[in-house]
């Protein structure tokens, strides 16, 4: 799907849950098989959570991408919450790393909930991928996720 697809329709809006998907720009570099590369990334997040920029709800560190859902707070729209994630993330990454270049592909995925959509439903459905790709037995077991349930 062409990036400009992806932003269509697209909006912002303070204390709306947004349900949002980014890939690595290269995938088959799986980057957050690193526990470590997956922590900075985890970490990164947490700041934007206590900047007060979103409200973290669930998310989980798949080994060449990341779901995550949050509520939006009113600080910054969404676009720059994203902007900030990926270019935060990217730095703190490649730093460990010892590279250069893009982490994460252009683009992003992100789906505004409705009111009337089920945020736990949507919170179990990203807890859950590691299992449905088959990386782990046991939803606990698998190290890169977290879910605030409510």
């Amino acid at each position: 799907m062409p990036y400009d697809n992806l932003r269509k329709g697209r909006f912002s809006e303070a204390g709306r849950a947004y349900f949002v998907t980014t890939v690595l720009a290269n995938r088959e570099q799986a980057i957050f098989k690193d526990f470590y590369c997956a922590r900075l990334l985890i970490n990164h997040m947490r700041e934007l959570h206590e900047m007060a920029y979103v409200n973290s709800i669930a998310w989980v560190v798949m080994p060449d991408h990341i779901h995550w859902l949050f509520r939006l707070q009113d600080k910054k729209p969404l676009a720059e919450v994203m902007r900030l994630f990926k270019a935060g993330a990217a730095y703190k990454i490649n730093q460990y790393m010892h590279r250069k270049g893009a982490l994460w592909q252009k683009y992003y995925y992100d789906h505004a909930v409705r009111d009337n959509e089920d945020i736990r439903g949507i919170a179990k459905y990203i807890v859950a991928n590691p299992l449905r790709a088959g990386l782990v037995d046991y939803i606990a077991d698998y190290p890169h996720w977290d879910a605030i349930w409510l």
